[in-house]
């Protein structure tokens, strides 16, 4: 069987970008990422450059070391695959947003990486309410005459009219999921743990 039809050779081909831009967007090093693989430096420089050929016994460690399924990484088609493919959105200063919530309503969920920002924080007002939650990496908040850092497991909820900022606290990006009612809905807690 030619495994070398022009499909499968542009896949092949976009493998290698793919991989470096998923790298550098999580600020990983070829050094962190070898000691993460096991694979060499070398080879992962030639996998990203397109200089070596993907294989399967590369590309399962990168896809578990980046904590991205296997189709992601070779950009496997979406016809006849039945499960849901959420399109991440690119704002501006390198900011991936994923949209969690398939339906329109006031209520709308995404999870976000925030890059390492060097920006001064310029904080805004609009209508609404937020509720933030730090799966990874420390977030800076600005929220009215407040300046906190949350890390992983810390929530912060607050009125959107207060002008707020946020951002990576760190040398890396940070990972977020924001609950964000457009008209100011609130999260409701049905069930909480006793106080002691």
């Amino acid at each position: 069987m030619d495994d070398d039809t022009p499909d499968i050779a542009r896949a092949l081909a976009e493998v290698g970008p793919r991989l470096k831009e998923l790298r550098t967007r999580r600020g990983v090093t070829l050094a962190a990422l070898s000691e993460a693989t096991g694979i060499s430096r070398s080879t992962l420089s030639r996998l990203e450059t397109g200089q070596r050929r993907p294989s399967l016994e590369l590309l399962l460690p990168l896809s578990k070391a980046h904590q991205v399924p296997l189709d992601e990484l070779v950009g496997a088609p979406e016809v006849g695959d039945p499960r849901v493919r959420l399109k991440p959105v690119k704002g501006k200063n390198g900011t991936t947003a994923v949209p969690l919530t398939r339906s329109p309503g006031p209520l709308q969920t995404y999870k976000m990486v925030l890059p390492p920002s060097r920006t001064v924080p310029d904080p805004r007002t609009h209508e609404g309410y937020e509720w933030l939650y730090v799966l990874s990496g420390r977030l800076r908040l600005v929220l009215a005459d407040h300046d906190l850092v949350l890390g992983p497991g810390e929530v912060a909820e607050f009125d959107t009219r207060l002008p707020h900022w946020f951002g990576s606290a760190g040398d890396g990006p940070v990972e977020i999921l924001s609950l964000f009612g457009s008209q100011g809905e609130r999260m409701h807690v049905r069930a909480q743990p006793r106080r002691r």
